[in-house]
């Protein structure tokens, strides 16, 4: 209730602050905006699909967001509740509150904010903070930000501050600045040139006491009190050519995460395009070395991450290919991707009278090469260095394989569609922590088609189906089957722009035990109106792993009716 009050009056100070320093009122020349979402489940125990009982029976998770602007002022805050939270969230978020509020001034050159705020420097190696309400997961700062743009061409940035932990503050101090400079803005010989330079340099720091944490009966880990982090990148582009790469290094940071190794930790990213007209090629790799990065060493799960390591793999929006996603191994990972978008010209025998568009992607993630410091020591043995590495050599273990393709068509003005094959090799030993569990191979094929009724009335129609080998439905006992081949299919029938009907059906026919042969079936319906929009949908939810950005989440199994709200103004 403290903390409540005092973030009443922290507010109630800033909104009154452009009226006591301004003679006008304020509420006259401000604007209030906003938006709310609440979703909701109402749950039934299903043992069949492993559902559990819900004491609560029904679940909660809401938030609204209020944002008040005038001139070069701005504050806003976030109210969240958690009534409870909904299964598959961490129940540490519990209870209702002022999750996030901040306050932002404009003057001249500069911007500077007070209270909560999300922030990245180049392409988050080192910082990045932000929401994925989807995964539970928020990593807000709660501090100082200070943007200063000079001259055109400049940008600085500062921050300190700690970071969300649900409904408390992570124990480090996370400190740092960044600074870009476009060169073809800054010199003048520079401002007519069609090669286009972007230079970046970044610095984190950390600060947590130091703790006492025992590795054996007799010996603590001596534990640095700072860890910084460093990097530098570069973009050029010249007409349909792009590239950009950037390095992070961290200094030794010891952490449960790494088993408390004295190893620097670094990350490189590189990433080519070419794109014209009905053509689109883009090729990433990535390295990644003892990279875990967070603002309390004994931190096990998603919280607290300081920076971000991106998934060099495709998001798969289909159910069935994104039944094996993957996540990011911050201890060690060689990764690349390539993408190809051809566009078939219209009026060719492939193209038709439309065109055609091929999608082709292809991604692949290992180990790092890793060797032992020497003969009486283990490689990530506690308390050492860990290993040696060889920064341009690919290790020895698949962690994750994805080759998908996918064709495009419009065949008429009344029917469009698609068609996909996807590939996957699963490492489900390191990627969902199941030592010994043999890799899972899956083939989908999927199939997508929309026929427009009239201009206001469409129906789409979906099939899927999985083949799969290896995955096991209990990891201890082989004999208990595997989970192996899924078949859905769905329809969805819309009249725009109110109304959206769904009913869709997943079953896992190929499962080796017949009680495990179950129908996930789901049927929805949503209304919206202007910019509100509600939608209910009953049905199961089988068990699984929701990853967006290579960071994931376990989704238990569920059973029952869900709603979700949302509005805005």
């Amino acid at each position: 209730m403290n903390k409540i009050y005092n973030y009443f009056i922290f507010f109630s100070i800033l909104i009154a602050f452009p009226y006591i320093s301004n003679s006008q009122n304020f509420m006259n020349s401000g604007s209030i905006t906003g938006n709310f979402q609440m979703d909701a489940q109402y749950y039934q125990k299903d043992s069949a699909i492993g559902a559990p009982e819900v004491p609560e029976q029904l679940l909660m998770n809401a938030f609204a967001n209020i944002l008040y602007t005038n001139g070069k002022f701005t504050t806003g805050l976030r109210y969240e509740s958690y009534r409870n939270p909904m299964l598959g969230f961490d129940n540490r978020y519990k209870g209702s509150g002022i999750a996030y509020r901040f306050a932002t001034y404009t003057a001249d050159e500069f911007e500077i904010t007070l209270g909560n705020f999300y922030e990245q420097f180049g392409s988050g190696l080192i910082f990045r903070t932000y929401e994925e309400r989807n995964l539970g997961y928020d990593n807000a700062m709660d501090g100082v930000r200070v943007k200063y743009n000079p001259k055109q061409g400049i940008m600085l940035k500062a921050i300190i501050g700690t970071q969300r932990f649900f409904w408390e503050e992570g124990p480090g101090i996370v400190r740092g600045g960044d600074a870009e400079f476009a060169l073809n803005d800054l010199f003048s010989s520079l401002a007519e040139n069609k090669t286009k330079i972007t230079l970046g340099v970044s610095a984190i720091s950390k600060f947590q006491a130091t703790e006492e944490i025992l590795y054996d009966a007799t010996k603590k880990f001596d534990l640095p009190e700072n860890v910084g982090a460093f990097a530098g990148r570069l973009n050029i582009s010249r007409g349909s050519l792009s590239l950009s790469t950037e390095y992070a290094y961290k200094s030794m940071d010891p952490n449960s995460l790494n088993n408390y190794i004295y190893r620097h930790g670094e990350a490189l990213m590189l990433t080519a395009a070419y794109s014209k007209k009905g053509l689109g090629v883009i090729f990433s790799a990535k390295r990644i070395d003892n990279m875990a990065f967070k603002s309390k060493r004994t931190e096990t799960g998603n919280m607290l991450f300081i920076n971000y390591l991106p998934a060099l793999t495709k998001q798969h929006s289909y159910s069935l290919s994104a039944m094996y996603p993957y996540a990011s191994q911050p201890n060690g990972e060689m990764a690349i991707q390539g993408e190809i978008v051809y566009t078939i010209p219209k009026n060719t025998i492939l193209g038709g009278k439309y065109g055609t568009e091929l999608k082709i992607n292809y991604s692949r993630a290992t180990s790092i090469d890793k060797k032992a410091l020497n003969d009486s020591i283990a490689i990530d043995e506690k308390a050492t260095k860990g290993y040696t590495s060889n920064f341009f050599k690919f290790g020895d273990q698949l962690y994750f394989q994805d080759f998908n393709i996918e064709v495009v068509k419009k065949i008429n003005t009344r029917i469009k569609g698609s068609l996909s094959y996807v590939n996957i090799l699963y490492n489900k030993s390191v990627i969902e922590g199941h030592p010994g569990a043999p890799d899972v191979t899956a083939n989908i094929v999927i199939a997508d088609i929309t026929y427009k009724l009239t201009s206001q009335k469409s129906i789409r129609f979906e099939g899927q189906h999985l083949i799969s080998k290896g995955d096991l439905n209990d990891n201890e006992d082989p004999s208990k089957g595997e989970k192996k081949n899924w078949v859905m299919g769905m329809i969805e029938y819309s009249i725009a722009p109110h109304w959206f009907f769904s009913v869709m059906d997943q079953y896992n026919y190929g499962n080796d035990e017949n009680d495990k042969k179950i129908h996930f079936y789901n049927v929805g319906l949503a209304y919206n109106k202007n910019s509100s929009r509600i939608q209910l949908s009953y049905g199961k939810q089988r068990e699984g792993i929701l990853c967006v950005g290579g960071v994931c989440r376990q989704v238990p199994a569920a059973n029952g009716l869900s709603i979700t709200i949302t509005s805005s103004f």
